[in-house]
């Protein structure tokens, strides 16, 4: 690893943990160089899932991507960090079980959707408006209506 305060890849690693129910190893290291002290965090590699946009394009899956949606959709919500990540671990766990290899916006969007209607309702209907494309008051009525039904 390159040491993030002089760039040299000599270091040691001082502690290793596994996080997210072993899914992650976070590893504490020291460069030998100037004794900064980083972490790093290492993720099995799994299948490279392409999302397919409504528009026909192909992304790549990204964690970052899901995870700023969320933390958007959740800002100044009672929500920890941590129930966000156990979204996206959950999300990006039920995509990389279906080996497919391709995936929907949509699908994706109504997995984030299930896990926030049962986490926090504002936050769903938050996110909801953005992935939906409510275009005027009527829709976003709509949704809150069927909240509401439920």
């Amino acid at each position: 690893m390159r040491c993030p305060k002089c760039g040299q890849t000599d270091d040691k690693v001082i502690d290793t943990r596994p996080s997210e129910e072993n899914r992650v190893i976070r590893r504490r290291r020291e460069c030998n160089s100037c004794g900064c002290r980083f972490s790093t965090i290492e993720r099995i590699e799994g299948l490279q899932l392409k999302v397919v946009k409504k528009d026909g394009t192909r992304q790549e899956f990204s964690r970052e991507k899901l995870m700023s949606g969320l933390s958007a959709a959740c800002s100044k919500r009672p929500i920890s960090n941590d129930q966000l990540t156990e979204i996206v671990n959950s999300v990006e766990s039920l995509l990389q079980d279906q080996r497919n290899g391709e995936i929907s916006s949509q699908a994706v969007g109504e997995l984030v959707m299930n896990r926030l209607k049962e986490l926090d309702k504002v936050a769903y209907v938050r996110f909801a408006s953005v992935y939906r494309d409510f275009t005027d008051v009527s829709s976003f009525a709509r949704e809150v209506e069927e909240i509401n039904k439920e």
